[in-house]
């Protein structure tokens, strides 16, 4: 077969189940290429084309490619918001065959793209999250408890840098071998969706202390588990001994909290010795310079953030507030 492979969101990130596929249909002797319309909407078909879309905003791929078949699948295919909530239909999700699934990734396809993949391993150690969170799919998609679904060595082989892409390891049972894993590995970990600062322990961040991280973050999405978040954020900076420049904590913003919670939630963060990184929820459709939009500069702006200590007092320009 003849194969060709579309990234529509075409982001600085490379995409896993594309990569999976490309190992795959390598494997069975088939030839895998970049499909691109400018150099393949005449000529021969393609046997098969596979369209991968992570998120929901990002424009679907413009054209009808020059194939026998066309498959599409991911998240941006089955994810949309209608009067503030989202929705998921996992039908215009499939998950990947149990085959593919277990697939080494071909991460040569990103090489000539993304030169960080030469030495990066990207996948999945759990699925699933427990939380069912109104402003997030993974519940629906992937369900409602975080298993263990592979092992280190099936998507890293001696990279200097990990990314995972699991919505919630610290859930899941085997956390304990899955982290001690990690830090015998010697490379640098990315918990690239965050770790659950509710589920924490003594025990978990001292075994969090042993991996090699650069950076990590926690997220406050709710405003009222602040009671339950605030307790372990300080455990955790304690234990491990970390301070601003290595903890973040995500702050969903514009979903269900005012602006007056959205910015004590940025105070108290900072004053419990993290980094805030204010996360807005329907972004897309929050006007320029909203009020919202100037909080997420001032407080995701490190420079400005140290120097600049009240809101009250940022001025990224010299129009008026809203």
């Amino acid at each position: 077969m003849r194969v060709g492979l579309i990234d529509v969101d075409s982001h600085n990130f490379p995409n896993l189940p594309l990569m999976k596929l490309s190992a795959w249909h390598k494997a069975q002797g088939d030839a895998v290429e970049w499909y691109h319309q400018l150099f393949h909407s005449v000529g021969a078909p393609f046997d098969r084309v596979y369209m991968s879309k992570v998120f929901s905003f990002t424009p679907d791929y413009p054209y009808q490619p020059n194939a026998k078949e066309v498959v599409r699948g991911g998240s941006g295919y089955a994810i949309w918001r209608k009067d503030g909530k989202e929705s998921y239909e996992k039908e215009r999700d499939p998950d990947l065959p149990p085959e593919i699934e277990a697939m080494y990734p071909d991460y040569s396809i990103y090489w000539d793209k993304l030169p960080e993949v030469r030495d990066t391993a990207y996948g999945f150690l759990t699925r699933g999250c427990p939380r069912g969170c109104r402003f997030c799919h993974v519940g629906r998609k992937e369900g409602k408890k975080s298993r263990k679904v592979a092992d280190l060595t099936d998507f890293w082989r001696g990279q200097r840098n990990i990314v995972l892409l699991d919505p919630n390891i610290t859930a899941c049972r085997d956390w304990r071998c899955l982290f001690s894993d990690l830090a015998d590995s010697g490379a640098y970990v990315d918990f690239s969706q965050g770790l659950d600062i509710r589920l924490a322990t003594e025990d978990m961040a001292k075994l969090i202390r042993r991996i090699r991280i650069k950076t990590i973050h926690f997220a406050w999405d709710r405003y009222e588990d602040g009671k339950e978040i605030i307790p372990r954020l300080k455990m955790f900076r304690e234990v491990t001994g970390y301070d601003h420049r290595k903890l973040t904590v995500y702050l969903l913003c514009n979903f269900d909290t005012t602006f007056e919670q959205d910015l004590e939630r940025v105070y108290t963060v900072r004053d419990l010795g993290y980094s805030p990184y204010v996360m807005l929820y329907d972004k897309e459709h929050i006007p320029k310079g909203h009020r919202l939009r100037r909080l997420q500069g001032w407080a995701n702006n490190r420079i400005i953030f140290k120097s600049c200590i009240r809101f009250e007092d940022y001025r990224p320009d010299h129009k008026a507030a809203i």
